[in-house]
């Protein structure tokens, strides 16, 4: 069949197996490449991370933090995430369905990963249960390996406490008064006004139970009952703090308390690791990125469209591979001490929010239309980014061709 994408209310609702195995190539070749200008690509420092859990690894940050470990310092890694698989129309169901983008990215890891001489074991299932905590710590005893990095790149709507079976669903919205605010139509560009009503307070409860630190907190803590923590352990969460203008919906809102939980999450595990492990736990700001979710929130799509000119023009513009590399060798693995600020945050951000790229970003937003959208955004690569992320406008693929399985890669 012939696989185009699908768009619901700025969601796109399936992937092509071929684009997304393609990505995940070029990620890879990137990382090849960065570590070979950097040295270290046929010459992995002794302190490079040797055996890697990434939780959370089918997608953006999380699957090149694995990329990035895997093929740049020739890591063994272990994913976990949680995807639907593609479907060729067997017995029992009604049609050929594609699978989620992450399960094509993990099978596609794995081929290029076994192609390339390196250790994978990847999970599909939920990272929030006992269950695959349990499997993930046999599978590391029957390695023989210790895990020297964790990463928690978990991003989820629905959690089901692993205890009592209780059942919290995230939110994405403000706290205290409605935002209004614009966005852009992935399809056709055509900007519109959307709103967002004001959490509950057991909304906002419940999203810091999904988002928050306390699944990364059971992570560490079983692990190290079970003795498959290395001496030196390093492991990080990802956050978001984005400029002033999105704050209302993001750093202030749910998603927001969900994000300054899973920081007090780090301060505590990075002095349990240090006393136990000589280990160290981080939350790295990262930079804002077309995401599944970004797509529809208030503000984000017109900021990150501008953002983008404006970094693309200054020759700064990063995606998530060029962040992950960025971040594992120059802050967590340069031989040195990790650079933080005062609240035990790493800023990899730190090019989005330059003040002369946010001062520039400001002032375009101010004169943003509906005619002047392509002057003053990038709404073209906005659009092929969010494409991206389901496998399609990939270079090197053919969209016109039969894809013969919607099973595999």
């Amino acid at each position: 069949m012939i696989i185009k994408p699908m768009i619901r209310s700025n969601m796109c609702i399936n992937a092509h197996p071929k684009g997304c195995a393609a990505d995940v190539k070029h990620q890879i070749k990137y990382v090849e490449k960065k570590f070979a200008e950097r040295g270290i690509f046929n010459n992995v420092p002794e302190n490079a991370p040797k055996t890697v859990l990434v939780l959370g690894c089918s997608t953006g940050y999380g699957l090149a933090s694995r990329i990035t470990a895997a093929f740049g310092y020739k890591a063994a890694t272990i994913g976990v995430s949680f995807e639907k698989e593609g479907s060729d129309g067997g017995a029992g169901e009604s049609r050929e369905k594609t699978g989620t983008p992450g399960w094509y990215n993990n099978m596609a890891f794995d081929k290029f990963a076994k192609e390339a001489g390196l250790e994978s074991v990847t999970f599909n299932g939920d990272a929030f249960s006992h269950e695959m905590r349990k499997n993930v710590i046999d599978t590391l005893k029957k390695m023989g390996r210790k895990v020297d990095l964790l990463v928690y790149s978990v991003a989820s709507s629905v959690r089901v406490d692993p205890d009592n079976g209780t059942v919290y669903r995230s939110v994405l919205k403000p706290i205290g008064n409605a935002f209004i605010g614009a966005t852009i139509d992935c399809v056709t560009g055509k900007i519109s006004t959307i709103s967002a009503e004001p959490a509950t307070e057991e909304e906002a409860s419940n999203t810091i139970k999904v988002m928050g630190g306390e699944d990364w907190a059971l992570w560490v803590h079983q692990l190290k009952k079970a003795g498959v923590l290395a001496d030196g352990i390093k492991t990080v969460a990802y956050s978001y703090i984005g400029p002033k203008l999105s704050h209302a919906i993001y750093r202030d809102g749910t998603i927001g308390g969900a994000k300054k939980h899973l920081e007090a999450t780090a301060r505590k595990l990075h002095k349990e690791l240090q006393n136990e492990l000589h280990g160290e736990a981080y939350v790295s700001v990262n930079k804002g990125l077309v995401t599944r979710s970004s797509a529809v929130i208030p503000i984000i799509p017109m900021y990150i469209s501008v953002l983008f000119k404006v970094m693309k023009e200054m020759g700064n513009h990063e995606g998530c591979i060029e962040q992950m590399e960025r971040l594992m060798t120059e802050r967590l693995y340069t031989g040195s001490s990790v650079p933080t600020e005062d609240n035990h945050l790493i800023r990899i951000d730190d090019y989005e929010l330059a003040p002369k790229v946010q001062a520039e970003v400001d002032k375009r937003m101010a004169t943003v239309t509906q005619e002047n959208l392509a002057e003053v955004g990038d709404f073209e690569g906005y659009r092929h980014d969010f494409l991206a992320t389901n496998g399609f406008d990939i270079e090197g693929v053919d969209y016109t061709a039969d894809v013969a399985t919607l099973a595999s890669i």
